[in-house]
């Protein structure tokens, strides 16, 4: 955790965890940080509208969150080789992730020492150095300059004054993270108890299919929102509702990171009289299908023994699929294969976990309060030995069907309307729930990382 200087303004560390021990306790009804959330707060909790679109706030942003705060940049599998590379933006921030000769990972900022041209663009591999395309200066895959073109017109040129900017750089399971400053330490106390808290169910046997950006008409924290609370799975995801437990999903909160779990294969409590085995079926194949090996919804619904729920018979598909791919479940019982674990990290990203795959949801700023980007990291167990290809990445055009599926296409499509209703002059506050903690997290970890010593936020 860092320790910003005090012209930041940022407040003192220890000042923010006991605001942060307020929060849980006002949201979890006096039990401790990390505590499973049981009763709301006493009165609804407003954030100022402003933060979503004023450009100051998100100067604000740019200057004091995204150069500081360790952020999830790529998979392993982007940089899993000694030469390959791979660009990773945030906002103006431009960092190139690569693996050097030895297989080490290294991070740089992605610019030339010689005029602030950017090295690199995107992914690739085979490098054997880091070679501005401008002026031909190049750096050896540790960073170490290695050649300059007419030297001699420059005069002196040490090359140990003439690396490229180090970024610190770390993996966690499948993931690479990049902290662009060096300075918010090790990335394990950053990560607090969410690795332990998934370490069941292996993450290191998951590899990344595919990286999909999605250009959104909506602020990062729209995006991010979305992901964030259950609340809008009645309103939005109404296909969600026969085969999912949208109310009685347990949350937790560390002080930078949220939790929720929720169980899918029955139906959500919100109906008065319950849908049968047929509609629950039905549901569950429309949404998640493919983890069974079915996708066709007019597929009848499998026969349930007396001794076992749906649930167990999804299951127990799902272990069949994970069999004919060389894949076992076995050390999994029936409820986890069925439930997600979804961690809400700080500032940006969240991990969507079942033992068969891990879905990442990241938003970034674009160029405008009113932009953003979703990334949509695909992850699948493999079982051992098996060859691991590069994944995909592609970038899709802005207004354009991300074809990302029915409910993600859902959250894509809702954007532009919620950035738009933050516009409108008499809403100036939003007013969120006790289902809403870990968005209310997020802006009190915002309120530390930007340095706002007096609160907006009312209600706690």
């Amino acid at each position: 955790m860092p320790d910003p200087d005090a012209s930041s303004g940022v407040v003192n560390p220890s000042r923010w965890a006991s605001r942060m021990v307020k929060l849980a306790r006002e949201l979890t009804d006096e039990a401790p940080l990390g505590a499973t959330i049981t009763s709301g707060a006493r009165q609804p909790v407003t954030i100022p509208a402003s933060r979503y679109v004023d450009p100051a706030f998100a100067d604000l942003e740019l200057q004091r969150l995204w150069p500081r705060v360790w952020q999830l940049a790529c998979s392993t599998d982007h940089v899993a080789k000694p030469g390959d590379a791979y660009e990773y933006r945030c906002g103006p921030y431009s960092i190139v992730i690569v693996r050097d000769d030895g297989g080490v990972l290294r991070a740089f900022q992605n610019v030339c020492r010689h005029r602030g041209s950017a090295i690199c663009e995107g992914a690739t591999s085979g490098l054997t150095e880091l070679r501005c395309p401008f002026h031909r200066w190049s750096w050896d895959l540790s960073g170490r300059l290695r050649e300059v073109p007419s030297r001699r017109g420059f005069g002196s040129l040490p090359a140990e004054q003439y690396g490229l900017f180090s970024v610190a750089v770390e993996t966690w399971g499948p993931m690479v993270f990049v902290d662009p400053s060096s300075a918010a330490g090790p990335l394990a106390p950053f990560l607090e108890g969410v690795p332990e808290d998934i370490a069941w169910v292996g993450l290191d046997e998951y590899h990344c299919d595919y990286l999909v950006t999605v250009p959104l008409p909506g602020n990062w924290k729209v995006i991010s929102d979305g992901f964030s609370e259950t609340y809008h799975v009645q309103g939005l995801h109404r296909e969600l509702l026969p085969s999912v437990d949208d109310v009685n999903g347990p949350q937790r909160l560390w002080h930078h990171h949220g939790k929720l779990e929720q169980r899918y294969g029955l139906p959500s409590p919100r109906f008065r009289e319950p849908p049968g085995i047929d509609a629950v079926w039905s549901s569950f194949v429309e949404i998640m299908g493919a983890r069974i090996g079915v996708s066709d919804v007019s597929t009848p619904a499998p026969s349930v023994p007396p001794d076992q729920t749906l649930r167990d018979v999804l299951a127990g598909m799902l272990r069949d699929v994970g069999r004919s791919e060389g894949v076992s479940y076995d050390r999994f019982t029936n409820d986890q294969l069925m439930t997600m674990q979804q961690y809400n990290l700080f500032p940006n990203v969240s991990l969507v976990i079942f033992p068969d795959l891990m879905t990442v949801l990241r938003s970034r700023p674009g160029t405008t309060p009113d932009d953003g980007y979703l990334d949509v990291i695909n992850y699948r167990r493999t079982s051992p030995g098996t060859p691991v290809a590069r994944p995909t990445d592609v970038l899709l055009p802005a207004g354009s069907d991300p074809g990302l599926g029915l409910i993600l296409n859902q959250d894509a499509g809702n954007i532009a309307r919620a950035q738009r209703g933050l516009h409108q002059p008499g809403f100036t506050r939003m007013t969120l729930s006790r289902e809403e903690c870990r968005i209310l997290n997020m802006h009190r970890n915002l309120e530390h990382w930007l340095g706002i010593t007096t609160t907006e936020i009312t209600g706690v």
